[in-house]
């Protein structure tokens, strides 16, 4: 039985992560949250003390650095740093910034794709990140673009953040989430961008289960 993969793609804070995780749990697929193999990667630079935009320091700490991808009975993605789950680190705001910068880079990008794809080759896969309909797997059954306002996705993130106990101002993460914006669609290596097959799914004015609800109706699944 031919494996099928559903490319997801998007602004940071779009809720990729959460709803490609139900997408996958709905349909009994692999998730796939290639944003947190670079945030895993911005951790060990960070651990490191290298500046995340020289690209040449990025690539010699590649060597020793082992990432690995584990799942639980339950389904769902760890992540696994020399050995260490760094699932919850790799969440932290400043974590995130030395992923946007590590993920800007070609030779991290390139070095990662064998695996990305490794996994859409071995399993049916709901895939989640910036490029994966147009550069990890442009031939994906299903393509999906989700997205929201950047004041919508502020108002999200400020309210996870709070409930992890690390609340940041409004305006803050707000100012975050542009700039992250424009570095992901103006970097030189796969910047964000929709594909021209894809799906727009706009979660701006939608709740958790209405945004499932319409990445189910994206996917050809008829919803009760």
């Amino acid at each position: 039985m031919k494996n099928v993969s559903i490319a997801i793609d998007g602004p940071s804070g779009a809720g990729k992560s959460t709803l490609a995780r139900a997408l996958a749990k709905k349909k009994g697929y692999l998730y796939v949250d290639t944003g947190a193999i670079y945030r895993t990667l911005g951790c060990y630079v960070r651990r490191r003390g290298a500046d995340p935009k020289d690209e040449a320091a990025v690539m010699r700490l590649l060597r020793p650095a082992k990432v690995e991808l584990r799942y639980g009975d339950d389904g769902l993605q760890r992540m696994f740093l020399n050995g260490e789950d760094v699932s919850e680190e790799i969440r932290l705001p400043e974590v995130s910034r030395y992923a946007s910068g590590v993920s800007a880079h070609p030779g991290v990008r390139a070095y990662l794709l064998d695996m990305q794809r490794d996994l859409a080759r071995k399993y049916s896969v709901v895939m989640d990140g910036r490029d994966i309909g147009t550069v990890v797997l442009p031939d994906a059954d299903v393509k999906i673009f989700l997205t929201a306002s950047a004041e919508a996705r502020a108002e999200r993130r400020c309210l996870e953040l709070q409930k992890r106990g690390t609340p940041e101002p409004l305006d803050q993460v707000l100012s975050e989430i542009v700039q992250r914006d424009w570095d992901d669609t103006h970097r030189a290596a796969a910047p964000l961008r929709q594909a021209e097959d894809a799906v727009v799914v706009d979660t701006t004015k939608l709740n958790f289960q209405e945004s499932l609800t319409a990445l189910l109706r994206a996917v050809g699944e008829e919803t009760e």
